[in-house]
């Protein structure tokens, strides 16, 4: 069985740590830039996990495993998720918001924040 510890605080949604008590190893389940675009470029759509469950939260899962563990195959990560008897909600959700806090990050900036880079100028 695994064992999911969720990581706190206020701004920045933290990563998750699952545990593998099988065979002691820990992974942290997170997105970043590189992840999202793997994940597009192989079709995934996060708002398809409500009309595809059954093959929208493994893929998720799978691709969670992409920042820091490019090494774990999709074999592997769907065996530990059946190890784990699937997904919790929680689970689900707090992968979802990893997801998009990194498919937004250097995408969408506030007009402060544009306001900031000297080094470009925006005129709209």
């Amino acid at each position: 069985m695994a064992n999911v510890v969720e990581m706190n605080t206020n701004d920045r949604v933290m990563p998750v740590r699952l545990t593998d008590e099988k065979s002691g190893k820990v992974y942290e389940l997170d997105f970043n830039r590189e992840a999202v675009r793997f994940a597009e470029a192989r079709g995934f759509k996060v708002n398809s996990i409500a009309d595809f469950p059954a093959t929208a939260i493994p893929e998720l899962f799978y691709l969670s495993f992409r920042t820091h563990h490019k090494n774990v195959s999709r074999s592997q990560t769907d065996a530990l998720l059946d190890r784990m008897g699937g997904m919790s909600a929680q689970l689900i959700e707090r992968l979802n918001q990893l997801y998009a806090q990194a498919a937004l990050t250097n995408v969408i900036a506030a007009d402060e924040d544009a306001a900031k880079n000297g080094g470009v100028t925006v005129e709209l």
